[in-house]
Order: C-alpha cells, then structure tokens, then sequence
C-alpha cells in the first residue's frame, strides 16, 4: 500500500481494505480509519492511522435517535473520504457510543449498521467507557476506567470477563460529578441567590459576563432555548475559575463533584473485587474526560484520585494521551 502524509493512496483497492473505529461522546464523536491488515496484526501503538474525522454529539439520549446517526454516519463517510476508501473497502466497524447501555440500544444500532454497509463487514457496537479503558490499557479489559466529560460513567472489568458500572444514567437521573451536572449546580446557584433562596456567588456575574445576559432572570430562556448537554456543560471553566478565585459556593460544587465521581469508582471496584480480597490489590484506573484535565489552583483529577486510594491504595491512575 502506497502512503502519502499519512493517507492511503488507494485503500478502496486494496484487498485488505479498512476498520473504522468511531469513539461517540455527548460533546465529540471521533472516527479513524485503519488498514486492516495492520490493525489485525500489530501492536496498538504501531497501527498507522490512515484518516481522522470528528463530528459533534451522537449520543441518542442527548440529541435524539436521528440526530444521533447522522452525525455517526457524516464522521464515518467523512473518514473513509479523506483515505480514498468507500463502503465497499470496510471490513469492520467498531462503535464505542455514548448512550449504549442496555442490549437493544446495541441491537438498533447494529440493525441501522447493517442497513447502511455490505453484509461482509463486522461490526463490534459498546459504550464508550469500554474504548476509554481500552486507551489505557493497551487494549486489555481489566481494571476500571472513569469518565468525567458532558456527561459521567465508572465501568470496570475483572480478568475473566465480569463486568459492572455506575452513573452513567443521563443528567436527569443524578450525574452530579459531570461536566453538565457541574454546570446545572451553577445556574441552579446563580437562580437561588437571585431569588434569596441561597448564598450569593461570584458565580452570578462571571455566568452572566459570559452569557452576554444583564439579568439572572435572562437564565431561563438561555437555558431552555437549547437545553442541549454539552451547552450546559461548557460552564464548568468558569465554576472552576470561581472556584480558585475562592467562592464557597463554586468549591462546595465542585467538592461534591469530587465525591460523586470518587463514589461511582469505588461502587465498580467493590462490585468486581478489583482491589482482592484485602482491598489493597493493584488495579488500573483509566481517567479520561475534560473534567478531569488539570487545573491551577482545583485538581479534580488528583482530588477524586486521592479519595480513592484512601479505600483502594492500590488503584494506579492512568491518563491516556489523546
């Protein structure tokens, strides 16, 4: 095969042909596109990548169903694009998705897969913690990953194949430690101390400054206008920012962001046993999500690590490079 700044030069020909990996998030969906015959037989690190595409939601609890395949199909299509391929050079698809999380949201998109692909072609449909623990694993499906982005997820896997999650359920059913359950605290803040209900905030005027509103009152057509998860979610650097700056109210927020999140990790691995019969096994502990990336003054990576190894000081946190 022929390769030009990373591009295959005619992978529709060649008889190997391509997989297409997509990781689809409440706020990104990724898609790649891989020789096969190098992503068969090689070491994760060394499979070359032949084209990248990225699309936005596609999460189907967020958006909704069509919404959600649309956005699937355009980042697939766009991918094998840019590597020269089409349909009829794919020879499997692997789809690691946001919002799967029970076997007939798998069995709709595998139906809807089938529908838009030859019938020679594989398909591997997950949630997309399993690919989250995967990147930082080398592949292997052991140990327990959390996410922390728009929205929130722990999932772990023993060695012999036994599984469990928490959270993960969407914000209405209490993602408190995500990036949209962050940010709905703020506003829900904001309303309060507007109301005389709670505490006043700096969180008010650096919402409001960056909303371009004049008024609290403004808060509740901004929100309702597009309600859309990763919108919401977008606040959470100026809670962050609160936060460092010293408001009680940002940090008491962010605090018990930190114990949610802790909390879903430590359920999954008492669940599994992950940390042995003492508890003081070692396990890997995946961390992925941009809530989790670092900050100045607030580290809620290291703050929800520090609780876990409190009760499992064998966790060994992982943070994948991108």
């Amino acid at each position: 095969m022929q390769y030009r700044n990373g591009v295959a030069a005619a992978a529709a020909e060649e008889e190997t042909g391509v997989i297409l990996g997509v990781d689809g998030g409440t706020t990104t969906t990724v898609c790649v596109c891989l020789p096969a015959a190098s992503a068969a037989g090689g070491s994760p690190e060394k499979v070359p990548v032949l084209a990248r595409a990225v699309a936005g939601c596609s999460n189907h609890n967020s958006v909704g169903e069509i919404a959600a395949r649309e956005t699937l199909e355009q980042v697939m299509a766009e991918a094998l694009s840019k590597a020269g391929a089409d349909h009829s050079a794919v020879r499997a698809v692997c789809l690691a998705v946001s919002g799967v999380n029970h076997p007939t949201d798998k069995q709709r998109i595998l139906n809807w897969l089938r529908d838009i692909f030859p019938s020679h072609v594989k398909f591997y449909v997950e949630n997309d913690a399993v690919a989250a623990l995967a990147s930082g694993t080398m592949g292997k499906l052991h140990g327990c990953v959390l996410i922390a982005g728009t929205g929130t997820i722990a999932y772990g896997f023993t060695e012999d194949g036994r599984e469990a999650r928490a959270a993960g359920a969407g914000p209405v059913l209490g993602d408190w430690g995500s990036g949209y359950g962050i940010a709905a605290q703020a506003l829900t803040a904001v309303i309060r101390a507007h109301d005389g209900r709670g505490p006043p905030t700096n969180l008010s005027e650096s919402i409001l400054d960056k909303l371009k509103l004049s008024s609290p009152d403004e808060l509740i057509g901004w929100t309702y206008a597009d309600p859309s998860w990763a919108r919401i979610a977008a606040l959470v650097p100026i809670v962050v920012s609160s936060a460092e700056e010293g408001d009680e109210v940002a940090n008491k927020i962010l605090s018990n962001s930190v114990e949610e999140l802790a909390d879903s990790v430590i359920a999954v691995v008492r669940r599994l046993s992950l940390c042995g019969k003492e508890g003081k096994d070692s396990f890997p502990l995946v961390m992925v999500g941009g809530v989790l990336e670092s900050n100045k003054g607030w580290d809620i990576a290291g703050k929800v690590t520090n609780c876990i190894s409190k009760v499992f000081p064998g966790a060994h946190p992982i943070r994948p490079e991108n």
